[in-house]
């Protein structure tokens, strides 16, 4: 069987947005704290900006078949058909759910009408003296066109009743007869336009003074702008009002075969992000038709890509306000990592990883002991090299200080900065020019691939005269920030074949070196997806033979067309398949003849899981395997990537152990159905297991 009937597998863009909309399920769901619902519903918000930015606008570029057999068109039909749904369920999830729930806890946002007098007060100076100073009006008329609206600003749209008087306006029009330009003098009688930006140098909720013991007033900034908006057109009348927010495409389109710089040519498409081409537009309601006409003129934009709301524009933009800290008694229990037991003494982190192999977990344990692992590199005086790799990095990073330092103190640093991690190229592109300007070897990747391995090698003389190679490898970035919500592991190793395979990788990534085969390592695009299909067809054999046959996965998303078709063999020849996959998942699990032996499950929760974990039954003798690829075309082909073993009987059944604590949570976990559904386990006689919960009491 070849697999090729499209029925077999979901849209990638559609199951993407089903991800999402468990997020938003999140936000939906009463038993988490309420800062916890806000704060789910801007992830989904600021998901779906991402999305347009980059998936739509690729869609709208690009007309092609996908392997579900839907055109192109027909995808962005369903996707628009489904984002409107979405939106919906967002809005009515704010206004009818979260405002109440917050007006409980005394929190309470407020119109203009509904501030007291002293409120009132407070609002009009703070426009007064600090928002009037910073507003700038941008009429819109023949000399003055539709002005130009930043990627995802928000901005009121201001309508104007037409003068008293029919205004006389001179235009510059060509003669077709006389060939030539002549002054001609046309008569307005409709309304005007104006766009009025809300800035962002200010907050965008304000609070106000009450005098209610413990109560928490706020007004947000458009409303203070909304009511006082006719002192920045005097003289005129302002008949209609309301919010606009565009969304431009943001995907980077680089020819890195045809560039000289590229750190030169990044930095010039970051800047460029601002003015790419609309691909969506959110409006308030009640804006008009003409309105919405005349944005659709200027913009270029069709009403489908158009999304009324009833609410404030822009979600996303509430993160800040529910992880404030003066609410923590509305967001989770504080969960603090603990230190990774094998380096919790004084003890050099050299001697202890020259005695074993460590795994660690984060968040549950500490991304300390990372940061410590670099920092002790950069301070020893038998260290001679670091190499590492970077991808997103944290805005204040130990780590590049530590790597800087290693180069003030003569070591030989060099580091591999991905100028093209998407919406992190900036921050990336300001280290890697701190970098350099410290001495460090700073190089860019391969040409057409991104660097997405993570890998931190440390080259030390032991006290015997010899050279050991001491190295770190993870599922995730080294970056402290989102060690704290993502769910990762990580190998300290000094094993003298893994050493081998980073001194090649390096080589490679830096030099002309080419290598097709490894010792431990499986790379992309080199062997990594050659490795995988290895793996399957073993056990396809095993299965076969009467063998122990089974695989368990855990990942970010599978999209991969080959790899699913070989999971499908699998399945037919008697292969269990268990694949937890956080996002997209283009696998139909279930279906009959084809994939009943594979489940597809889902885990939405505190936080983000983001750890890559392979297990293969092998006949009774698993082989485990941690990766920073995704089963996705993009992580086989285009990336640099390493998938490693784990090999100490301890630390496999260690990482097997969090898989199946994964796989066995009932309460945030989702199961997958043929038709792209997601629909929670049963309970019903079951002990409640939250598998995030259960990890920080096991670590």
């Amino acid at each position: 069987m070849t697999f090729d009937d499209p029925t077999l597998y979901n849209n990638r863009e559609l199951s993407w947005l089903a991800f999402n909309e468990r997020v938003l399920e999140e936000a939906q769901d009463k038993t988490n704290p309420i800062m916890e619902r806000l704060k789910f519903l801007a992830i989904s918000a600021s998901n779906l900006d991402e999305f347009f930015m980059v998936r739509v606008s690729n869609l709208l570029r690009n007309e092609r078949v996908d392997p579900s057999g839907l055109t192109h068109k027909e995808q962005l039909t369903a996707i628009y058909s489904r984002v409107h749904d979405m939106v919906q369920k967002q809005y009515s999830c704010f206004t009818r759910s979260i405002i109440p729930a917050l007006e409980k806890e005394n929190i309470r946002f407020l119109d203009y009408a509904q501030l007291s007098e002293a409120q009132k007060m407070q609002v009009d100076t703070y426009f007064n003296k600090v928002l009037y100073q910073v507003l700038t009006p941008m009429a819109i008329d023949q000399s003055r066109p539709f002005p130009t609206i930043n990627n995802r600003a928000v901005n009121i749209f201001v309508e104007l009743a037409p003068d008293q008087d029919a205004a006389a306006v001179h235009a510059v029009e060509w003669d077709t007869k006389d060939f030539r330009w002549r002054i001609v003098e046309k008569v307005t009688k409709g309304p005007k336009y104006a766009v009025v930006q809300v800035p962002t140098v200010v907050s965008r909720v304000v609070p106000v003074l009450t005098e209610e013991p413990g109560a928490r007033h706020y007004i947000l900034l458009e409303n203070i702008l909304l009511e006082h908006i006719g002192k920045l057109f005097l003289g005129h009348t302002v008949t209609r009002t309301a919010l606009l927010r565009v969304t431009r495409n943001a995907d980077l389109e680089i020819d890195e075969e045809e560039i000289e710089d590229l750190l030169d040519e990044v930095t010039r498409s970051v800047k460029g992000r601002r003015w790419g081409d609309p691909v969506r537009i959110e409006v308030t309601k009640g804006i008009g038709k003409p309105a919405m006409q005349l944005f659709e003129k200027a913009l270029g934009i069709t009403y489908d890509k158009t999304y009324e709301v009833k609410g404030p524009l822009d979600l996303a933009a509430w993160m800040g306000f529910a992880t404030d800290p003066d609410f923590a008694h509305l967001q989770y229990m504080p969960a603090p990592p603990r230190h990774c037991p094998a380096f919790v003494n004084r003890e050099s982190m050299f001697d202890v990883i020259r005695s074993k192999d460590v795994i660690v977990s984060h968040p549950y344990m500490s991304f300390d002991c990372v940061t410590r692992f670099v920092c002790e590199a950069a301070t020893d005086p038998n260290v001679l090299a670091i190499k590492q790799t970077l991808y997103r990095v944290g805005g204040q990073s130990p780590i590049i200080r530590a790597l800087i330092q290693a180069a003030e103190n003569g070591k030989q640093v060099t580091v591999l900065v991905e100028l093209k991690a998407r919406f992190d190229e900036e921050n990336n592109i300001n280290w890697a020019k701190l970098l350099e300007k410290s001495g460090v070897h700073v190089v860019y990747g391969l040409t057409g691939l991104k660097t997405h391995c993570k890998i931190c090698l440390v080259v030390r003389r032991e006290e015997s005269g010899n050279i050991r190679r001491f190295i770190h490898l993870g599922t995730g970035n080294y970056n402290e920030t989102t060690a704290k919500i993502y769910t990762d592991l990580g190998l300290f190793t000094c094993n003298e074949a893994f050493g081998q395979d980073a001194s090649v990788l390096f080589n490679v990534l830096t030099g002309y070196a080419k290598a097709t085969e490894w010792n431990k390592f499986a790379v992309a695009p080199i062997t990594l997806r050659s490795a995988f299909e290895a793996l399957i067809e073993q056990e396809c054999k095993n299965a076969q033979e009467g063998k122990p046959a089974a695989i368990s996965a855990k990942m970010n998303s599978l999209t991969d067309i080959e790899i699913i078709k070989r999971l499908y063999k699998a399945s037919q020849l008697g292969v269990k398949i268990r694949l937890l996959v956080r996002g997209m998942c283009c696998l139909k699990p279930g279906v009959s003849g084809v994939s009943d032996n594979i489940t597809v499950s889902s885990i939405v929760d505190r936080y983000l899981e983001h750890s890559r974990i392979f297990i293969f039954e092998n006949g009774g003798n698993p082989k485990v395997y941690l990766s920073s690829a995704d089963w996705m075309s993009r992580n086989l082909n285009r990336r640099v990537e390493i998938m490693f073993p784990i090999e100490n009987t301890e630390l496999k059944a260690e990482i097997t152990a969090i898989l199946e604590l994964s796989l066995g949570d009932n309460v945030k976990r989702r199961e997958a159905k043929p038709d792209g559904t997601y629909h929670r386990p049963s309970r019903r006689g079951r002990a409640s297991v939250q598998s995030q919960l259960a990890l920080h009491k096991i670590f």
